[in-house]
């Protein structure tokens, strides 16, 4: 039986990377998901191209989740296509490093406007509409517990969202919906090839204090995700995941 059958996901930040896998993965898994991506219209479409053609249920849904209007707007079309939304996946996000002389209040306000303020905002306006045995499932980082030389504004939004879990998944238990977060460390995406980390000596590093010997693909990830949305994680909420192939250093 389909862990997900009968579910309605909403991942957003899904046109690449860990949430284009995470939504392909929870499609496979049974659940209809809606695509939300800020601008890769291209991207989203291709994700609901992969599901469609296996037999999946998905649609793609732009809107910038630092934006009320947008989060409104993506709920609407969720309640639209599906008639309802269990499953919530708080991956949209942007990361920048800076040295401590080079942070801004720009730098700062970008990145805690959307990894902190769009995922408490993107959860409110689910929490509206999620029907009872619902799954919130935030997409933190390693470097929340463990910051980063030059990342301590993109650090401190990770911490603030495993705060964050913890203190909804209190608020929110009544209603039973359960709140949980991920914690990657290096994953292979577009974005790590962007920044040009994929082949890096920083890589190198990574994976030598990893013991596993390898950095993550996004569907190490995503297939946790999948266990946090479905029953098999019902006794679980308020839990941060650590997924470092055994990285803790």
């Amino acid at each position: 039986m389909s862990k997900l059958a009968n579910k309605v996901a909403v991942v957003t930040g899904a046109s690449k990377g860990i949430g284009a896998s995470i939504a392909e993965h929870m499609a496979a898994s049974g659940a209809s998901v809606v695509v939300n991506y800020a601008s890769s219209k291209a991207g989203a479409d291709a994700v609901v191209k992969r599901i469609t053609e296996r037999g999946g249920k998905a649609v793609a849904v732009q809107g910038d989740v630092s934006k009320q209007e947008d989060i409104d707007a993506l709920f609407d079309a969720a309640i639209k296509a599906y008639g309802g939304v269990d499953i919530l996946v708080n991956n949209a996000g942007i990361f920048e490093f800076a040295p401590l002389e080079a942070i801004t209040p720009e730098h700062f306000h970008k990145q805690f406007n959307l990894n902190v303020l769009g995922l408490l905002l993107t959860t409110q306006a689910a929490a509206k509409v999620m029907r009872e045995g619902g799954s919130v499932i935030n997409i933190s980082s390693i470097v929340g517990p463990m910051p980063a030389k030059g990342g301590s504004v993109y650090s401190a939004t990770k911490a603030a969202v495993d705060a964050v879990t913890v203190a909804l998944s209190q608020e929110l238990g009544p209603k039973k919906i359960r709140v949980n977060s991920l914690n990657p460390g290096m994953v292979e995406t577009e974005g790590l090839h962007a920044v040009g980390f994929a082949e890096s000596d920083f890589r190198k590093l990574v994976e030598s204090m990893t013991p596993l010997g390898r950095i993550a693909q996004p569907a190490d990830i995503a297939r946790a995700a999948v266990f946090f949305a479905s029953d098999d994680a019902g006794w679980v909420t308020g839990q941060t995941l650590l997924l470092t192939g055994g990285q803790r250093q």
